[in-house]
Formats: structure tokens, sequence, C-alpha cells
């Protein structure tokens, strides 16, 4: 069974650091923030492009890995195509 979450480091809007984590929940992704380590997990109700882009990115790596089944990578392309109608996955 594969790990169900997935964590990165980047920054906000702001410029200000920041941890994320997305958890694998049934068949959706959870993501939470928080800015310093002893800070308390936030659930982000919409996570920004940047997030999603981020997790798929993970995704694919563990897919390499066998770490992960890959209708995973094209369920969340698939997610971020409906959200983000923009977002250009090439």
């Amino acid at each position: 069974m594969a790990k169900a979450e997935i964590s990165w480091k980047g920054k906000n809007e702001l410029g200000v650091k920041r941890e994320v984590y997305a958890q694998h929940v049934g068949n959706r992704w959870v993501f939470y923030d928080r800015e310093k380590r002893f800070d308390e997990w936030q659930p982000l109700e919409s996570p920004p492009l940047d997030d999603w882009l981020e997790l798929l990115d993970a995704i694919e790596r563990r897919i390499a890995r066998r770490l992960l089944r890959p209708e995973e990578a094209t369920r969340v392309r698939k997610h971020i195509q409906e959200t983000f109608p923009d977002a250009n996955l090439a």
C-alpha cells in the first residue's frame, strides 16, 4: 500500500514560506498548509493551481517508482482541467 500523503515546501502569493501536504482520502485529495514547523495544519478549501501542479508532479514520480497506480495521475489531471480550465497541462 502506498503512502497516502504527499508533502512539499514553497511560498504563498505574498512570498511567505509555507509547508503543504495533500492527503489521499477515498477518491479525492485534501490539502493542508502551515507557515512554521510548530503551527497547526490548516485545511485548504480551494487549493491554488500551483499546489495541484506540485501534487501532479509528485504523483507522476511515484507512479514511475510503482508506488501509485497510473490512473491516479489521470484522475488528478482531469480534476485540474475541470477546476482550472485555462491551465496548460502539456
